[in-house]
């Protein structure tokens, strides 16, 4: 893109960026349109697809040329949004035999991109045991995100299995971030973020262990054996399941007073 700082930002609501601007595209079919092209970044994204996405099981006659109409407001609009020369080639048809279109991103144009290097390189470390260099790298590949995934725009089938994927990933970053930060002693300042993670995850047995974990290591026994209760009730309430291995062992270690391995 010729030096011009132009790219795509989905880890919150949908918006395009230049180094003038912010703008989020209008229209709820180009906004889903725009978003499944970044969520497959180079792919060539099939009319089907498209069609799917747009329309689920219902799609009407004029499918297909109605795409190629949202395709061509959308090159528009990023024409306006960024200029002609950062859109050139940014959006293209599939070759000869191929129906579908894909946009094309060079490295750092999209914050997913920028958020799966940063995670990637951030576990990385956490495995040859540095630390505070993993916490670093997914501190900043936390912050990158917004909000919900692509928050403002309405997602079919499609887009929602590439929305869950994303989100599946920012859990896991958030697991080893929290794992690096326990490793570094940090189970007081833990304690808020891993009761957020807690209300927003409430199935999610590793973020309630971790939750006891820091609370009973920063001298807390009983909310830490408050928080067990919490969690049994709540698998025993939405699941009919029994606290896991890991809630146990820690359950038991806070009742005889030792800290957890």
């Amino acid at each position: 893109m010729s030096g011009l700082r132009a790219g795509f930002r989905i880890l919150g609501p949908l918006e395009t960026f230049s180094d003038s601007a912010v703008h989020r595209p209008g229209g709820p079919k180009v906004r889903a349109l725009l978003a499944l092209l970044a969520v497959r970044a180079n792919d060539i994204v099939e009319m089907d697809t498209l069609v799917e996405e747009l329309w689920g099981d219902a799609p009407p006659p004029t499918a297909v040329s109605t795409v190629r109409t949202h395709v061509y407001h959308l090159r528009q609009e990023l024409e306006r949004a960024l200029g002609p020369e950062a859109v050139r080639d940014l959006v293209v048809t599939g070759a000869t035999g191929a129906t579908g279109y894909s946009l094309r991103l060079q490295p750092g144009q999209l914050d997913l991109d920028a958020f799966t290097r940063l995670y990637e390189q951030g576990r990385a470390e956490l495995r040859t045991g540095h630390r505070e260099a993993a916490l670093e790298c997914l501190d900043a590949a936390l912050g990158l995100w917004r909000g919900r995934t692509l928050a403002d725009v309405a997602q079919g089938r499609v887009l929602a299995g590439h929305v869950a994927r994303i989100d599946e990933l920012r859990v896991r970053a958030q697991e080893l971030r929290i794992e690096a930060a326990m490793g570094l002693g940090h189970h007081r300042e833990l304690v808020p973020e891993l009761r957020r993670l807690v209300a927003t995850h409430p199935l999610n047995e590793w973020l309630h262990a971790r939750l006891i974990d820091a609370l009973h290591r920063s001298g807390r026994r009983g909310d830490a054996l408050r928080a067990f209760h919490h969690v049994r009730a709540v698998l025993s309430e939405e699941l009919g399941l029994e606290p896991s291995e890991d809630l146990r062992r820690l359950q038991h270690h806070i009742l005889m007073g030792s800290p957890a391995a």
